[in-house]
């Protein structure tokens, strides 16, 4: 059930219908049927790892009972590593298994041992790294003080399940998600079709932007080796903007949805494409992760490694930025990915410019040489770990990036093979091409606002009807006919 799927469209309008008129005026009703509602859209994608979300639901709930009690430490740091253990077991068991034996095979083979293993093809429970985040948060801002453990069930349940970002995020910390359940919602319609306006502009990103980017990169992907490596560039580029339209399209319309029902969630996506540098970036982009991991795991790694001055903050970058790789999935491409980015923070942190924020001067219509210069050479490097990123393997990222390095990288790229269909298919990546400029323009313009949409300054009630019109024509019009899953789903 795809937010922009017509089952999603049915569902959402039966359970905003029953939310806010039938059931608004008792908030114990109103939450489980969001409960009901969340275990539906689950079940929905596959109801055989309900019972899963189910039980971590209820462990973490119960271990959190308890650790708000009156205990001693000791018992309730032994209750937090049970939590712990019992989350990173569950992560390490259904998502990198098999990629454990794979790799023991491949070390096997590389010192000519043969070995009778198998992998289990075991299935990855959809939304495993994202709800065992939150409740990993849940019992350490119990264990630090910050919040006081819910004693409603249903209030938990539905936050662990929260269905606007229970596949692939934000991840929302219990401080946040909680009260706002644990207390009576009122219809705000202002709020609601501001939600509606971020819903439609990630629609735009993901079905015009990333769909579109996608068949481009594919295609480049698929064929890279028979490729000039001018075309292996603009590979990199459109699967760059693809996974960024993408996975904030997702988040945006997460938010909308979440807003449209009295919530306010977290923000995943800052404009990073504007970042100057690759700490600024990560500050940016998928910011729900970056904050988790930075209190959870880099601030007590790098307190940790304080004696060791740099060379100790070095140390606690790159281990974070393993964590993150390894999060996103069970392949070497992600582990280097994550280190990648991890080498690229060593210059900022021997410069002593790790925490110098370098704000954009807002107002202006275009940046200075000096800005946009920084904004491009963070891109070119990012754009360059991508290429990893959608690798299928080590060997493959690493021909990518020989055959990248040549001679051919200043000739014309090519991208189809001649067929009957190949004027077709280059209009779709002119087309594309003017609408990503289009969508950078217009987030350039309103950097300053959560998200793009949010046109207050224009006066005209009637211009701004019409600029939302138009920009759902669009979507109509070149929005891609076939409806892909989201590209973090599979995390």
């Amino acid at each position: 059930m795809l937010f922009n799927s017509p089952e999603f469209v049915v569902f959402f309008v039966i359970l905003f219908f029953l939310y806010w008129f039938i059931v608004n005026r008792n908030l114990k009703l109103q939450n489980i049927l969001l409960l009901v509602g969340c275990y539906v859209f689950y079940c929905w994608w596959d109801w055989h790892f309900l019972s899963l979300l189910i039980s971590t639901s209820l462990l973490n709930f119960i271990l959190g009972h308890y650790m708000g009690k009156d205990l001693s430490v000791k018992t309730k740091r032994t209750l937090l590593g049970l939590g712990v253990v019992t989350a990173i077991a569950s992560l390490v068991y259904f998502k990198y298994t098999d990629f454990f034996i794979e790799s023991f095979v491949g070390l096997l083979s590389a010192l000519h041992v043969s070995y009778n293993l198998h992998v289990i093809n075991i299935l990855l429970p959809l939304g495993i790294s994202f709800y065992t985040f939150r409740t990993l948060s849940y019992l350490f801002d119990i264990q630090r003080g910050k919040i006081k453990p819910t004693e409603d069930w249903v209030v938990f349940f539905s936050y662990v399940a929260f269905f606007p970002s229970v596949i692939s995020g934000p991840i929302d910390r219990a401080g946040l998600l909680i009260p706002q359940l644990e207390k009576k919602r009122v219809f705000d319609y202002a709020n609601a079709a501001d939600g509606a306006k971020q819903i439609t502009w990630g629609l735009f990103k993901k079905m015009v932007i990333a769909d579109n980017c996608a068949m481009i990169s594919n295609q480049i992907f698929s064929s890279y080796q028979t490729l000039p490596a001018s075309s292996l560039i603009v590979g990199a580029f459109f699967y760059t903007i693809q996974i960024y339209a993408d996975f904030s399209g997702y988040s945006d319309m997460a938010i909308g949805i979440a807003r449209l029902l009295g919530f306010n969630i977290t923000r995943n996506f800052e404009y990073p494409f504007f970042a100057q540098n690759i700490a600024e970036f990560w500050r940016k982009w998928h910011m729900s992760l970056t904050s988790w991991l930075t209190d959870y795991v880099f601030s007590p790694l790098s307190i940790a490694f304080r004696d060791y001055g740099k060379f100790g903050l070095i140390l606690a970058i790159l281990i974070n930025f393993t964590i993150i790789g390894i999060w996103h999935g069970a392949n070497w491409t992600f582990v280097l990915f994550g280190v990648l980015h991890g080498i690229y923070y060593i210059p900022l942190i021997l410069n002593g410019t790790l925490n110098k924020k370098k704000k954009l001067v807002m107002g202006k219509v275009l940046p200075s040489f000096k800005e946009f210069r920084n904004m491009l050479g963070t891109f070119i490097l990012v754009m360059f770990t991508f290429i990893l990123f959608r690798s299928d393997s080590i060997s493959q990222a690493v021909d990518f990036y020989k055959d990248l390095f040549s001679k051919s990288l200043f000739s014309i790229p090519t991208i189809f093979p001649a067929d009957s269909v190949t004027n077709l298919k280059r209009a779709t990546v002119f087309f594309t091409s003017i609408l990503i400029v289009i969508m950078l323009c217009i987030e350039w313009l309103q950097r300053d606002k959560p998200h793009p949409l949010q046109f207050d300054f224009i006066k005209s009630k009637v211009l701004r009807v019409a600029l939302y019109y138009t920009l759902i024509f669009v979507i109509l019009l070149f929005g891609s006919s076939k409806i892909a899953q989201f590209i973090y789903f599979k995390f």
